[in-house]
């Protein structure tokens, strides 16, 4: 168990603006940095950070926290392991305390199966490094790739050894079960007769490319066989599991990631040693889609951190018209596509270990073309003589200008088509104009499809109430959060009787911190807080508050269950998402919350008042339906209640009807 030492150190020392930087492009805004969101499909940023506060928002799903909340969102860790993270990137020494047997058991199946990836990266580079057969066989063939001590080292690669249960033997010695072994597929378990069981390791006698996540946590592995064996594979990639997704993960991301969003591009390949041979040369903003085709998961982690994708082929690349269908779907996020063919017989790999550095970025700078050019002269000079061929041809590059959300972008490609292919603007925009409304007949046909025979869709706009109560509970905990040590001078109301017998509000002043005036009033009119987590939340920050001379908000969350953070940072964020808009470059300055504080608060606690006022009168007249027994007395409270509610919202400048 992490200490408590160690774990307030990594609060303390940890910025969240760094952290979530190296997963997301943040650009400044203001005080604050903004992005796209990591979690949901969007073009325009709607993702907040605010290194003030030391907290995130992200307006397109709702979510938000603290540094850690971010780590236990986006890359599914538990709340040790967040902090472990953390303690690692700040160089922070963790301090543990001794673990009860009934803490040991609590750690999840996912948290095991890391456990087993990372505990099987190390079997592998140790056999790579320590072993007779691994320096000869393993390191041979990477120094013949290569690759430098350095940079084996750097991607953690390793050599399983030639053996039915070498791995598998070991990683049961060593404490490690069985069932996660085998979930992870690093052990491959056979029924046999008599409930026994035969195991194998996977990837016997295979070089090992460990595949990180963004965050550095080995997910799987891909292993290559160095024998000329041709029943086994030449690549064997680790199976679908709990924590590792093939479509969801792109190999060498978590080296590349800081590189991409510095360069504002990202090379894009085929195979793990394209990847680590551009990476030694000194080109570290590449990723491979690791043989597979590319999906909408792979794109997406690359869009947080650019907008800009070069792919790199083979100069022989077979299939590349093929290869090029799978790049309509880059198009379709919105993002900008080039592709870059290497010389006859060269790939990425084999041109970097050739070429220097400066040759390498030079070739790759005057040979990259955008998407649709290449698209357009490769499939042009493909169907030079041919009239159906070319026929296919314009219909297949405007397939592609269709994928494009962007319209100006649409127009530009058009034209340029138009002059490569010696065809028509007119004729361009008229395939696409098919394309667009085929597009839109398919999605309606198949909504049709879906709907059930005689099924009335009836459409009803559903206005969801507001719960006034909710939203004014939610108000007094973001002014403590913001203003509560702040001193105020606020105007008391005083209710009395004037020399007519009237009653009336008379102010009085008085100078009082915030959190005083708002426990005070809360307090004199016995008040208490109707949502559970509201009421936690303000039972700790008003303690806090009393105890501490100055507030830290950030100290404040750190000390929180992190099942409130989430919550707190949504109120602390919420007027923030009005950055995102720009209002001053519509010369719209609005106003800041901070220049009416003691305003807002006796506003705030005027309104809760009237609001339950209200609701008292309302319970007041359905026990006059209910029962005739008092009702005179009830009616009597009735009016108090109206003339003292009559009165606060005059004081609130709101017409009563």
């Amino acid at each position: 168990m992490i200490a408590k030492r160690t774990i307030d150190q990594v609060y303390e020392t940890a910025r969240v603006e760094e952290v979530i930087g190296d997963f997301v492009q943040l650009k400044k805004s203001g005080s604050n940095f903004k992005g796209l969101s990591p979690f949901t499909d969007e073009r325009t940023p709607s993702f907040m950070v605010s290194p003030v506060k030391q907290i995130w928002k992200d307006f397109s799903s709702g979510k938000g926290g603290n540094v850690v909340a971010f780590l236990m969102e986006h890359e599914h860790f538990s709340y040790p392991e967040a902090i472990r993270y953390l303690a690692k990137k700040y160089n922070i020494e963790i301090e543990e305390t001794e673990q009860t047997d009934e803490q040991k058991e609590q750690a999840n199946e996912r948290e095991s199966m890391y456990l087993v990836s990372e505990y099987a990266q190390e079997y592998f580079v140790r056999t790579l490094w320590e072993t007779e057969y691994g320096k000869a066989i393993g390191l041979t063939y990477f120094k013949e790739r290569g690759f430098r001590e350095a940079t084996i080292k750097k991607f953690g690669l390793g050599y399983s050894l030639d053996a039915w249960e070498a791995f598998t033997k070991t990683a049961l010695d060593n404490g490690y079960q069985l069932e996660f072994l085998e979930k992870t597929g690093l052990t491959i378990v056979k029924e046999q007769a008599g409930d026994q069981k035969r195991t194998f390791d996977r990837f016997k006698g295979r070089v090992m490319f460990p595949i990180h996540s963004m965050s550095g946590r080995v997910l799987g592995f891909g292993g290559r066989i160095l024998t000329n064996d041709k029943k086994a594979a030449k690549y064997l990639n680790s199976p679908e599991s709990e924590i590792y997704h093939k479509s969801k993960v792109l190999y060498g991301i978590y080296f590349a990631k800081q590189a991409i969003a510095k360069a504002d591009n990202c090379y894009l390949v085929e195979g793990y040693t394209d990847v680590i041979q551009l990476h030694q040369r000194g080109i570290e903003n590449v990723v491979a889609s690791s043989g597979t085709a590319l999906t909408p998961e792979q794109i997406r982690l690359i869009n947080r951190l650019t907008k800009n994708i070069t792919v790199l082929f083979d100069g022989d690349a077979a299939g590349l018209r093929a290869s090029l269908r799978g790049i309509d779907l880059i198009l379709e996020q919105g993002m900008n596509v080039k592709v870059c063919t290497f010389p006859e017989g060269e790939d990425p790999d084999s041109f970097a270990k050739k070429n220097p550095y400066e040759d390498v970025v030079l070739y790759l700078e005057e040979n990259a073309k955008d998407f649709i050019q290449f698209k357009t002269s490769l499939l042009a000079v493909e169907a030079a003589n041919d009239p159906i061929k070319r026929a296919d041809t314009v219909r297949d590059i405007v397939n592609s200008i269709a994928k494009i959300p962007d319209r100006i972008k649409q127009e530009i490609y058009i034209q340029e088509s138009a002059k490569m292919l010696q065809v028509s603007e007119e004729v361009l925009y008229n395939t696409l104009a098919q394309i667009n409304t085929k597009g839109i007949s398919d999605a309606t046909k198949k909504r049709r499809q879906q709907q059930k025979p005689f099924e009335v869709v009836k459409h009803e706009q559903v206005v969801e109430k507001v719960d006034v109560q909710l939203e004014l509970e939610r108000k007094i905990i973001e002014i403590l959060l913001l203003y509560g040590q702040q001193k105020q001078e606020f105007e008391d109301l005083v209710l009395k009787e004037n020399e007519e017998g009237e009653l009336i509000l008379e102010p009085e002043t008085v100078e009082a911190k915030v959190y005083e005036k708002v426990y005070l009033d809360l307090q004199e009119d016995e008040i208490e807080l109707t949502n559970a987590n509201f009421k936690e939340i303000y039972r700790q920050l008003v303690q806090q508050l009393n105890e501490e001379d100055t507030f830290s908000i950030n100290a404040f969350i750190a000390a929180l269950d992190q099942e409130y953070v989430g919550l707190v940072s949504s109120l602390l964020m919420e007027e923030e998402k009005y950055v995102l808009h720009n209002w001053e470059r519509k010369d719209i300055y609005p106003k800041e919350k901070k220049q009416g504080v003691a305003q807002l608060v006796s506003e705030t606690i005027l309104t809760l008042r009237c609001n339950l006022i209200k609701n008292r009168i309302a319970k007041l007249r359905k026990n006059t339906q209910d029962s005739t027994d008092h009702n005179a007395e009830i009616l009597e409270e009735i009016v108090n209640y109206l003339q003292l509610n009559k009165l606060l919202n005059a004081k609130l400048n709101r017409v009563l009807s």
